[in-house]
């Protein structure tokens, strides 16, 4: 480990990897020396962030695949557990928006969908690269929130009951580990972000108005250099 690559020898997984913020993280963690592993559904949109990270001088692996399918996660484990032994960085990233619309009007399908990522993938991550993260000298788990999930706001009931049981789950999870001392979890709100959800939440809003992905990507690397403590809720507000 260097100054410059201070995630050297250290392996990262993130997932939404494909665009938007969880592209940004895996390119920052893989120009601190992590090997990342790309996760989403596309792969050619993959094999594009791949080639960024290479073209930098980084290392990375996709791994393309549809979280809210029943084995694809503990597949992807094994993968991992048997090529590299254990997980260092994992970061949950991946989610839907869903509809905006009246909490009595959600459609029952979509918002099954979306409890689907954005929840119920994410449990299943945690309890597959569990034995993983143990095996590192020092692991982090890291949770892409919104506002939403902290404070209700009208027309955003699915997305942001989604987004405050994942909270929940990773605070639970925080204490569960807490006695390892070497396992942080970190929830992290991105704040406005320049991103595809951003856009379809807000299509009237300028882009140029808003942050980049590239800033939450470097507050989330400056969370992991940090030693903050686990359980800790961070907003990135530019």
């Amino acid at each position: 480990m260097t100054d410059s690559k201070p995630f050297a020898g250290k392996l990262a997984l993130v997932t939404g990897a494909s665009r938007g913020i969880g592209a940004a993280t895996a390119e920052a963690l893989a120009a601190g020396g992590a090997h990342v592993i790309l996760v989403a559904r596309s792969s050619k949109a993959l094999e594009e962030i791949e080639e960024r990270v290479h073209a930098a001088d980084g290392t990375a692996t996709i791994a393309p695949l549809d979280l809210t399918q029943a084995d694809s996660i503990g597949k992807l484990a094994s993968a991992v557990a048997e090529r590299w032994g254990k997980l260092d960085i994992l970061v949950l990233n991946a989610a839907m928006l869903g509809s905006l619309t009246p909490v009595q009007d959600l459609d029952p399908k979509e918002y099954s969908r979306v409890l689907s990522l954005n929840l119920l993938a994410n449990q299943a991550l945690i309890a597959a690269f569990d034995p993983l993260l143990k095996r590192s000298e020092q692991a982090d788990v890291v949770a892409v929130t919104s506002s939403v999930g902290a404070e209700a706001r009208a027309f955003w009931g699915g997305y942001g009951s989604s987004k405050a049981a994942l909270e929940n789950l990773l605070g639970a999870y925080a204490d569960e580990t807490a006695y390892t001392k070497k396992l942080r979890v970190h929830i992290v709100d991105p704040g406005a972000t320049r991103t595809r959800m951003r856009a379809l939440a807000f299509p009237g809003e300028e882009p140029e108005s808003l942050k980049p992905p590239e800033i939450v990507a470097s507050a989330i690397v400056e969370l992991l250099l940090s030693g903050a403590k686990s359980g800790t809720r961070m907003r990135v507000d530019a």
